[in-house]
């Protein structure tokens, strides 16, 4: 299985968590989507295109998308900072926590606090650079391809440097340069490919194996981190095992 793979069904079953979970995160990825593009035009801003269109799945009042917008613009003086953090797990896997907040000091208590418990910390800045890569993906279904083969998908997106295009329970991913991320999108929306999840995503450039206590041990933290209201993403280099996941 290819390190592209290796979060596929760590990523389904946070997508069906997420359904439970308040969806501040969809109104601060909307927020963020707006201000750093500048703008919230969302024929040209593909990642507010993507935040509402989860905005919509999950059915977030529209008034609560506004504020959002309004927030990206700076129209009500609120001041939302993206930070990084790099640390790491038990058995040293890496974590790279990226958080959106309105107050820094919280954020780090909380993910310190999250680490110590599970055997965790945090580590200096640049310390994952050589261990992640950033690339735009984009997650399809299989049945979204509309009987186009992953060959012929391929061809059609030739032109933009992807990397590869993979298929793999029922879903195809397409991974490609960070810069092309707007017209790899554009490009499936006219072949009439319906895009179920898009982003920058840092890829482990390799994966970690551990044993299964820490491998449970980990998963933990990962959904601790995930569920703090200031966390968007964690990405990780922690081997998929399906033993340990049954």
């Amino acid at each position: 299985m290819g390190r592209k793979w290796n979060n596929i069904k760590m990523k389904k079953a946070a997508t069906d968590k997420l359904r439970s979970q308040s969806y501040t995160k969809i109104l601060r990825e909307i927020l963020m989507a707006v201000k750093n593009a500048g703008h919230a035009e969302v024929e040209s801003n593909f990642a507010l295109k993507i935040a509402l269109i989860k905005a919509r799945e999950f059915n977030v009042p529209k008034d609560n998308v506004d504020k959002a917008i309004k927030k990206g613009l700076g129209q009500d003086g609120a001041i939302i900072e993206e930070i990084n953090y790099e640390a790491y797990g038990n058995d040293g896997v890496a974590l790279f926590i990226e958080t959106a907040t309105d107050n820094p000091t919280r954020t780090v208590a909380n993910i310190r606090s999250y680490l110590n418990k599970y055997g965790g910390s945090l580590g200096t800045s640049g310390c994952l650079q050589f261990v992640f890569e950033r690339k735009a993906s984009f997650t399809i279904k299989e049945a979204g391809l509309n009987k186009m083969s992953t060959d012929d998908l391929m061809m059609e997106l030739i032109d933009y440097n992807i990397d590869d295009v993979e298929s793999e329970d029922g879903f195809v991913t397409v991974q490609g340069p960070v810069e092309s991320y707007g017209e790899i999108y554009k490009k499936l929306e006219e072949l009439k490919i319906k895009v179920e999840d898009s982003g920058l995503e840092r890829l482990p450039l390799n994966t970690k194996e551990i044993t299964k206590e820490s491998y449970l041990k980990l998963q933990k933290l990962i959904d601790v981190l995930e569920s703090d209201d200031d966390v968007q993403k964690v990405h990780h280099n922690l081997e998929w095992n399906e033993a340990f996941a049954e």
